[in-house]
């Protein structure tokens, strides 16, 4: 299942059930979470709804030409506060690391389903939180998420094309230490 995610720019524009979309959420709603807070918050919408409008305005345009023929688009925002059991407000250490491990929880239900999700960056930050509605302060926006069924890399522009492989990844050896980092 591992190797087969991977996150295309290439998708067929076709409506998806709203049904498919809340079995990815609801996947990504188990993933582990530090001292159980399950910090990740998503919005989501439908192509060619009001929902979507909105979420697709936040993604930046050189975006903006492959996601416009997702089927689905979700953004994911992490909350950076908790309470303590004495009542006190801090920073979540791990808030960002747990909204990660729900994008994959997502992106990995997605494939089961013959879905494919692409993970962005590429978003104008400093807008999601006011648009969708969160407070100022006590979330971060993460990523912008894109789903849909892969499409041929045709629909891409030449650029886009060139970069419609999955990614290879880094060997073990490189990532992963024995007892202590070892400088690259």
């Amino acid at each position: 299942m591992f190797p087969g995610r991977w996150s295309p720019r290439a998708f067929d524009g076709a409506a998806m059930p709203e049904t498919d979309l809340l079995t990815m959420l609801e996947a990504a709603r188990w993933a582990p979470s530090s001292i159980n807070l399950q910090p990740w918050r998503f919005v989501y919408g439908l192509r060619d709804t009001p929902e979507w409008a909105r979420l697709f305005a936040l993604v930046e345009p050189s975006n903006q030409t492959w996601v416009q023929s997702a089927s689905a688009l979700v953004v994911l925002v992490s909350k950076t506060m908790r309470t303590r059991s004495d009542g006190v407000e801090v920073t979540s250490r791990a808030h960002a690391f747990d909204a990660g491990a729900a994008w994959a929880m997502l992106a990995l239900q997605a494939r089961l389903m013959g879905y494919f999700a692409h993970a962005m960056g590429g978003i104008t930050v400093d807008l999601v939180l006011p648009i969708l509605g969160f407070p100022d302060n006590g979330y971060r926006p993460e990523v912008a998420i894109a789903i849909g069924h892969a499409a041929d890399p045709a629909v891409l522009t030449d650029e886009q094309r060139l970069r419609e492989v999955p990614n290879q990844r880094k060997p073990l050896a490189e990532t992963v230490f024995k007892g202590m980092f070892r400088p690259e």
